[in-house]
């Protein structure tokens, strides 16, 4: 233990460069310098240097069964009053929920067994796909409102958020992006204003919709992709106060966005009104206190939180299992994001740049996406529409969530079969 503790101090004084630094946070994220084996432990155990510790790919898939298992239980708790009061039947939203994870789970076994990594990383490839996002958003814009905005495509089994999509293409793009053109990132502005152009169109049209929410977490993704790829602090300065700047243009202009800050301030100052969610939130996890008053018994539900099931499940939550509920939920979204932060940093190792950013990338979006939700149903932040990976009601966050893992699962696979003459391109 104490040549373990010694050897984090040591790695984190030894790397003064940035890029070496974030190697050093990946060995304790992962927890490889607590676990470090002998060599012939590895060898027996066939971990990749992790004593008495399963593998990435199991924890992520144990953690993502169970948060789709607790998805499910939860969402049909929170939605039956819903449902009832509208007409449909007691358990219309989880069936719906159950379709998700099941079109979730065929569109995720194409990039798994199908798409080859080395076709994703090509340049024809990723404008391809920003071509493509950036049609579909542009096509949002002329759908039908949906509580006042334009943010889906109604394929006909679900109503689409592009937005999501969008997550996930800039994701691998901006992965490309900074190994391909890795000197004009680490130096000068050549590389930042490139990409900032890209960033611009995704959120000029993200704004028309608008999805503020899902804005932020892209643009907040792209900055760690860039801050990990050794961009020059002067860089997140000067832009890092440019999207200060314009967020709070984004919130005083904008009257339900300066609502929904003020709501924030004092929850409780107008709780039949402005107030009134994120009072009924902060409620039901009074109620709930440490284990909750039971599966199922919840008041808020009960036509007090409106449409409980979609981003305010964690709420529910609360009431119904209390605090106990609400630190599994938690739990197995840590669990998953550090299998995605050990993915990242096993190809990282390899020097496999773009599997390992990607995977990074996708780390980040859950990470930003949980304690978004998180903050928000407890009141530390003001609302927004972001679901809970894996937990929220929502198809296209569902989708696109699993087709992310699905990601995760092949760079894990394909990461140690990768020839060293061959890691450049990957």
């Amino acid at each position: 233990m104490w040549y373990d503790l010694l050897y984090i101090f040591y790695t984190v004084a030894l790397h003064k460069r940035r890029v070496f630094s974030f190697v050093s946070v990946y060995k304790i994220m992962a927890l490889s310098s607590l676990f470090r084996s002998s060599p012939q432990s590895q060898q027996a155990s066939g971990s990749d240097g992790i004593l008495s510790m399963p593998s990435a790919r199991a924890i992520l898939l144990a953690s993502v069964g169970c948060m789709l298992v607790l998805s499910l239980l939860m969402v049909a708790s929170a939605s039956i009053p819903f449902a009832l009061s509208r007409g449909m039947t007691e358990l219309y939203f989880f069936r719906n929920q159950l379709l998700y994870m099941g079109i979730g789970l065929i569109a995720a076994a194409f990039p798994y067994y199908l798409v080859s990594l080395r076709t994703l990383y090509k340049t024809e490839t990723q404008f391809l796909l920003l071509a493509i996002t950036g049609g579909l958003l542009v096509l949002t814009l002329f759908g039908t409102p949906i509580n006042g905005s334009k943010r889906w495509l109604n394929l006909g089994f679900l109503n689409f958020q592009v937005a999501e999509l969008a997550k996930l293409v800039m994701i691998v793009f901006v992965s490309d992006f900074v190994v391909r053109r890795s000197f004009e990132v680490r130096n000068g502005w050549d590389g930042f204003l490139r990409i900032f152009l890209v960033v611009g169109m995704i959120t000029l049209l993200l704004l028309l919709q608008p999805d503020f929410g899902s804005l932020v977490v892209i643009v907040g993704t792209v900055f760690a992709i860039f801050y990990i790829a050794g961009a020059p602090y002067k860089q997140f300065l000067a832009l890092g106060g440019l999207v200060a700047g314009l967020a709070v243009l984004a919130v005083t202009l904008v009257q339900y966005r300066l609502v929904r800050v003020m709501s924030f301030l004092d929850p409780f100052d107008d709780v039949q009104d402005t107030d009134y969610q994120l009072a009924r939130s902060l409620i039901a996890f009074g109620r709930g206190q440490f284990t909750g008053v039971g599966y199922g018994e919840s008041v808020q539900k009960l036509s007090h939180l409106p449409e409980a099931h979609t981003d305010f499940l964690l709420a529910i939550t609360g009431e119904e299992l209390g605090f106990v509920g609400v630190a599994v939920v938690l739990l197995l979204e840590a669990l998953i994001i550090g299998s995605a932060m050990r993915i990242s940093y096993n190809a990282l190792k390899r020097r496999q740049m773009r599997m390992s950013y990607t995977a990074f990338g996708i780390g980040v979006v859950f990470i930003a996406q949980t304690i978004i939700n998180a903050a928000m149903n407890m009141g530390a932040i003001p609302t927004k529409g972001l679901t809970m990976p894996f937990f929220s009601y929502g198809g296209s966050s569902m989708l696109i969530s699993l087709v992310m893992v699905a990601l995760l699962l092949k760079i894990y696979k394909e990461s140690p079969e990768i020839e060293k003459s061959q890691c450049r391109y990957y």
